[in-house]
């Protein structure tokens, strides 16, 4: 149910009197419910919900006040509940209050003005909780969102306060480093002696305390292989200046001297002048070789994943254009379509599509031709 316009609260009696004498006194502030019945108002409770404060007397039949505002607090606990009772019940009344069942009592005959000032202290007190409730709704939220976004980062992160304890790691950089457990609340020196990364550990360090350095380059073992990581350490500091933590980025580049090769290839292709076959015959032995070396790596990260992708797409185009080449000389009247769907899906395939080499664009052109007039010059392109 929606939350009313005015705060809703449910008045108990099993006087009619005292319940119109209620309703009278707080109905030009809130919504106001009634019930002669305990039970009915339990009923009440759950489908005028939200309420924000329950007003009871102590003694009613079949069930007391307590006895009511108990019931109450463990289907709707946090609502705010108070109690009118006489000076006889008293015993109960600080009874409840303590296992926290009773927000405050009124002792009868109680005054209007008080009666009223105590409501308004009750049901600020709820607004104020349930805003501190859906504040932390938000925040948990927010940390779910937060942490959803840096698990798919392909840096590791690990954040640690001013004592150097871990206050978060993001999935990257437990995989990455092969973290176990739940290493919240540990010394980021302990969690790297405990995984034999002392030299990560003091390349950390280093960084840290030597403001000059935004990075370095460091050789680590993990499951008896090795990896090189680019490290960079950044503070954490509050509007004042004070520094209150710091976060360690690690970035596998085992693969970038694979990288850095494979644009090679491409460029090379790119900017052929002359016959293309002979260069595009040794890019695919260049690509194929990358493929096995990037698969020997043996290395689960975000960059090996993407490099492995690119180079075989690169692959795909390479072949695509030999293939299409080699079948407009070998055959006499092959497929059009088909030859034009090779060549469609090598330009996608291709890292660099807006530069397509020059005799590819002219075996496009003749095989456009050759699907137009359906006569096969049968000479090579590339």
């Amino acid at each position: 149910m929606a939350a009313p316009l005015r705060p809703r609260i449910l008045v108990v009696d099993d006087e009619e009197a005292i319940l119109e004498t209620m309703t009278f006194t707080f109905e030009d502030d809130y919504d106001v419910q009634t019930s002669t019945d305990a039970r009915r108002a339990l009923e009440l409770l759950d489908e005028k919900s939200p309420v924000a404060v329950i007003l009871t007397d102590q003694r009613m039949p079949n069930m007391s006040g307590v006895e009511f505002l108990r019931e109450a607090s463990k289907r709707h606990p946090e609502t705010v509940r108070i109690i009118l009772t006489g000076f006889a019940d008293m015993e109960a009344i600080i009874e409840a209050i303590n296992d926290g069942h009773v927000y405050a009592y009124i002792a009868k005959p109680w005054e209007p003005d008080h009666l009223k000032q105590v409501m308004k202290q009750a049901v600020d007190h709820y607004e104020l909780a349930v805003e501190n409730q859906k504040l932390l709704v938000d925040l948990k939220h927010a940390n779910v969102f937060l942490e959803a976004v840096m698990d798919q980062l392909d840096t590791g992160a690990l954040a640690v306060d001013a004592a150097g304890v871990v206050e978060a790691a993001n999935r990257p950089v437990r995989d990455y480093l092969a973290l176990e457990g739940d290493l919240q609340g540990h010394s980021l020196a302990s969690v790297f002696k405990d995984h034999g990364l002392e030299q990560l550990g003091a390349t950390v360090d280093e960084l840290g305390d030597d403001a000059s350095r935004t990075y370095d380059e460091v050789e680590v073992s993990v499951a008896d292989r090795m990896y090189r990581m680019r490290v960079a350490v950044h503070s954490l500091a509050d509007p004042s200046g004070e520094t209150f933590g710091r976060v360690v980025l690690l970035r596998e580049i085992s693969h970038e001297p694979l990288r850095r090769r494979f644009e090679d290839v491409v460029a090379r292709v790119a900017a052929a002048d002359g016959a293309l076959r002979p260069v595009l015959e040794q890019a695919r032995g260049d690509l194929r070789a990358l493929s096995e070396e990037a698969r020997d790596l043996h290395i689960d990260s975000s960059g090996v994943g993407e490099l492995s992708e690119r180079l075989s797409r690169t692959l795909t185009a390479v072949d695509a254009w030999l293939d299409v080449d080699d079948t407009l000389v070998a055959e006499d009247y092959p497929d059009a379509q088909l030859l034009q769907d090779r060549l469609r899906v090598a330009v996608a395939r291709w890292p660099q599509p807006d530069q397509i080499p020059a005799r590819v664009r002219e075996l496009a052109r003749c095989v456009e031709d050759y699907y137009e007039s359906g006569e096969n010059p049968k000479q090579p392109v590339l």
